[in-house]
């Protein structure tokens, strides 16, 4: 047997010695179940995709690196993904280089680094991408670019923050070629190798390209014909003409016919395409050369004298892949679309995303009516993103952005008649059918604000000024600030702004509000009937005529940041916060903390009818908790990512995770029961 201490928080000393007792204790029992299955990453697809590699001689066989630790993997040249490995604990590693050992296929070397950080490391797989570990030579190292020498598997270059790192013995040593503490060569950003010569190394950095002939004996720099400053993203050689080479920089592509030691310009991409992230040559036709850009991907069949532009501006391409067996066929890793996929030599393209979902989903509903049914609100996607739907379940989705127009979605509720409503970056929408026969769903704002002002006028009633107040109609006003919570579970809606708190009466058809006790920033809403509740980080409202007035509420001392609310339905209020769960069954007079619960810094809180239980997740977990608010014992789930919130639906548990899409609990998976 063991125990879960719950702690009274009491904000007055009024009552005595008898109301000052801190700690309750409720008896759980233990029961071992056997290890979860892992929880399935299920969609939507699409999200940020940033590296390729191909398996030499089975262009079948591809590696995609993401932003977030993860390694997928396609057997199919591409037509679908799976997630093969994720590197260490974090999600923070960007996987910005694939090289696969065109000695032994079998190893495969992955360079990282982490964002706003100086750190990240090379990682190496003796198995195929099975298992993976750290190469300790460059542990902690920011690694931008990597390359192995064409001529000699076992050279490889690693370009870091710190300069450029060689290694001769395929990985196991490491060493600095570049002068230690050179205040030009750091901050590597681009290698090329000789297709003939492993000491002939070209590097590009955050400001121009250098070059040494002699394994890094000697550099000089090779940036005649460059733009002063230019950061060089991408350098190829001609493997059949090593003295032509190609240049990518924020100024422009160039083009050197001498082994780097003049460049020329080339016409044809505007200045605006600044940042051409790769280039990548045709291995059948080296005529044909494409440049992936922040505006597109363009393509040269002239070896440079003209580019023509195949996507849309839109389109921000991190990495080509050209099949060597078939050069029409043409993949993209782009931002926020996944992979595209091209059959006719970047004529056109389509998304090839089936199994690749790296969606950061920030709202996540059930439909109350079908378990089946969920909706998930993406943010950082704009046109790509928006709120997707799942008829199945989370097998299949359907992006539905129709009047978005790229807005990121932060909330989304479901009222009684079966409205939906997305709270965006820019106001609040409604989803409706088309006006077209047949036609898909399309979203409608919602964000009338139509305000009933008080205000004092003097009127001269027997001869007397006299000041009387009047109720009038404020302007009325469209909201567009972002909307951070929506509840629409009663007959009175409930929404949190930037602006304030706002209730509408009629459906959404205008609201009313704006700030309380000074404040815009609120964060959650609950509502039960008439009660509303209103959290900001530091702070809670309570309402208890549907939000027509306000007043504080008094929190646990100890809380220092709030993150949700939640009613259940015996009319307690819960609160998620950096402490852990509290609830009050007495509005704010007294609190009571889930002490023993096993994680803190508590993000999102919901009390699901089917469970009978209050889910809470956090952030920094994969763990997920449900707490019976008759008993206070809990239950927990394992999912194997961290989670922003979690829903039921059905007989199943969905959530949103932070970086991976939407989480669908496994069929015949079971919670784990009482303490750890």
């Amino acid at each position: 047997m063991s125990r879960m201490r719950i702690c009274v928080d009491l904000p007055s000393r009024r009552g005595g010695l008898a109301r000052a007792v801190a700690f309750l204790y409720f008896l759980l029992s233990v029961q071992g179940l056997p290890a979860q299955a892992p929880w399935s990453a299920v969609g939507p697809a699409g999200g940020d995709a940033r590296a390729f590699a191909a398996v030499p001689g089975q262009p079948n066989h591809l590696y995609l690196g993401t932003t977030n630790s993860w390694i997928y993997e396609s057997v199919d040249q591409g037509s679908s993904w799976h997630r093969l490995a994720k590197l260490g604990s974090s999600d923070d590693l960007v996987v910005d280089r694939i090289v696969v050992d065109s000695a032994n296929p079998a190893t495969v070397f992955v360079a990282t680094w982490e964002v706003d950080q100086p750190d990240g490391g090379l990682w190496v797989s003796h198995d195929a991408g099975r298992s993976w570990k750290v190469v300790e030579g460059l542990r902690g190292q920011s690694i931008r670019a990597f390359a192995q020498a064409p001529s000699n598997p076992k050279v490889l270059f690693a370009g870091t923050l710190v300069g450029v790192f060689r290694s001769a013995d395929a990985g196991a040593s490491w060493t600095l070629i570049s002068p230690a503490g050179d205040r030009e060569i750091h901050e590597v950003e681009s290698l090329a190798v000789d297709p003939v010569d492993p000491d002939i190394v070209y590097a590009g950095t955050w400001h121009l390209p250098w070059k040494t002939a002699d394994g890094g004996e000697n550099w000089h720099s090779i940036k005649k014909g460059l733009i002063e400053d230019s950061d060089v993203f991408s350098i190829i050689i001609d493997p059949a003409k090593p003295h032509t080479v190609f240049l990518s920089a924020c100024s422009g592509i160039y083009k050197s016919a001498n082994a780097g030691e003049l460049f020329h310009k080339i016409a044809g991409i505007p200045s605006t395409a600044r940042r051409t992230r790769v280039l990548m040559q045709d291995p059948s036709n080296r005529a044909v050369v494409y440049a992936g850009t922040t505006e597109g991907l363009y393509k040269t069949v002239d070896g440079g004298r003209t580019f023509q532009r195949m996507t849309g501006p839109d389109v921000i391409v991190n990495d080509v892949f050209v099949d060597p067996q078939d050069s029409s066929h043409v993949l993209l890793a782009t931002d926020r679309n996944g992979v595209l996929a091209s059959t006719d030599a970047g004529g056109s393209f389509a998304a090839a995303n089936e199994g690749f979902s790296e969606r950061k989903v920030d709202a996540l509903l059930v439909d109350r009516t079908d378990p089946a049914r969920l909706f998930a609100g993406v943010v950082n996607d704009k046109s790509y993103g928006g709120v997707f739907v799942s008829t199945n379940g989370g097998a299949g989705w359907e992006q539905i952005g129709g009047g978005l127009e790229g807005r990121d979605v932060f909330a989304l509720a479901q009222a009684l008649d079966g409205t939906v409503l997305a709270g965006t970056s820019h106001g609040i929408f409604a989803l409706e059918a088309s006006v077209e026969p047949g036609g898909p769903p399309v979203w409608k704002p919602r964000s009338t604000i139509a305000n009933t002002i008080v205000r004092t006028a003097t009127e001269i009633l027997s001869g007397k000024h006299i000041n009387v107040e009047k109720k009038v109609k404020a302007p009325v006003i469209e909201l567009e600030s972002r909307v951070n919570a929506l509840d629409l579970s009663g007959d009175v809606w409930l929404a949190s702004s930037n602006i304030g708190l706002l209730t509408s009466r009629d459906q959404g058809a205008s609201w009313q509000g704006g700030l309380v006790m000074g404040s815009g920033e609120y964060l959650s809403v609950a509502a039960q009937g008439a009660t509303m509740v209103a959290a900001r980080s530091d702070g809670v409202v309570l309402s208890t005529d549907a939000g027509l007035t306000w007043m504080p509420m008094q929190i646990p001392k100890m809380v220092t940041r709030i993150h949700r609310v939640a009613f259940s339905p015996d009319g307690t209020l819960w609160l998620g916060a950096r402490e852990g769960v509290y609830f009050t069954r007495e509005m704010g007079k007294s609190w009571l903390w889930i002490e023993r619960l096993p994680f803190r810094d508590v993000d999102d809180l919901c009390y699901d009818a089917s469970l009978g239980r209050v889910l809470a997740s956090s952030r920094t977990s994969d763990e997920i908790y449900g707490i019976d608010p008759k008993t206070m014992n809990w239950k927990w789930w394992q999912t194997g990512y961290r989670i922003g919130l979690v829903r039921a639906a059905g007989e199943r548990l969905v959530a949103a995770s932070l970086y991976d899409g939407v989480l669908v609990e496994p069929q015949a998976a079971g919670a784990e029961t009482g303490q750890r």
